[in-house]
């Protein structure tokens, strides 16, 4: 039982890394599950402190991966269509045009979502450009954390087999 538990925590790391920048999975919560996973295994030395301190930023990190993008976007000045047009270029560019447009595709779907409420190219730019930096900061957080979940998993992991 706990070497299928262990394939799974593994898994679940990897998954929740991947995750971290496709956004059809939830990265950040499947690599703490995968943490949870190894709770059962005998010699898993997880101590509560950590799995209360990795769910708060868990939490943390799932907050700002929804407001942060779209208060950059209105805190440049973007309207709705500009939210919209940056999560259908995310998933036009994750699916159309990888890797590259899962980087650019909110940056472009921003700017046509601008133009179409506002003439101003110039306005359109810095919305664009606000919902980018919304992206890549809230993207590079869920990276960061479940990278570190992952490394935490893969240590269990070593200490529990050897």
């Amino acid at each position: 039982m706990e070497t299928l538990l262990i394939i799974l925590a593994l898994v679940c790391g990897i998954v929740g890394l991947l995750g971290s920048v496709l956004p059809a999975l939830p990265g950040a919560p499947i690599s703490y599950v995968g943490l949870l996973l190894l709770l059962p295994c005998e010699e898993a030395t997880i101590s509560n402190v950590a799995l209360w301190i990795c769910g708060i930023f868990l939490v943390i990190v799932s907050v700002l991966d929804y407001i942060a993008p779209v208060w950059l976007t209105n805190l440049s000045g973007g309207g709705k269509q500009a939210t919209r047009g940056s999560v259908a270029g995310l998933i036009a560019g994750l699916f159309f045009f990888p890797p590259w447009g899962l980087i650019l595709g909110p940056f472009v779907g921003a700017f046509i979502g601008e133009l179409m409420e506002s003439a101003s190219k110039g306005k359109a730019l810095k919305v664009a450009l606000m919902s980018f930096v919304g992206f890549v900061l809230t993207t590079g957080l869920k990276i960061i954390y479940s990278g570190i979940l992952l490394f935490m998993i893969a240590v269990e992991v070593i200490q529990i087999i050897f």
